[in-house]
């Protein structure tokens, strides 16, 4: 890893409960509404994981946490210009997986 693990958790119980408490309350709400909303609470939820690891991460994951993921789109799928919402994620899916690579790169030495 190229700044090696954190030398402490990033995500404290307390942290951890306001994220758990909103992916299930979010899972209830998602039933009663449209699927479009679906995307669009996971990515408030990664949002808020980001927002809340970012001060104890690794200088790669704060810059993937404060870029990528802080400019992925906000709003719920759109009915027009789906097809550039797709590409959005799509794109912020290629920019994670090139962080976790790197992230979880064997050490050459």
């Amino acid at each position: 890893m190229p700044d090696g693990p954190p030398s402490r958790p990033v995500l404290g119980e307390d942290e951890a409960l306001e994220l758990l408490a909103y992916l299930v309350t979010s899972a209830r709400t998602q039933v009663d509404e449209a699927a479009e909303y679906g995307p669009l609470r996971l990515l408030t939820a990664a949002r808020r994981l980001g927002a809340m690891i970012a001060s104890r991460a690794s200088a790669p994951t704060a810059e993937f946490v404060s870029g990528p993921l802080d400019a992925a789109p906000e709003l719920a799928v759109p009915r027009d210009g789906r097809a550039e919402y797709v590409a959005r994620l799509d794109e912020l899916c290629r920019a994670l997986a090139t962080h976790l690579a790197a992230h979880f790169e064997e050490d050459p030495r």
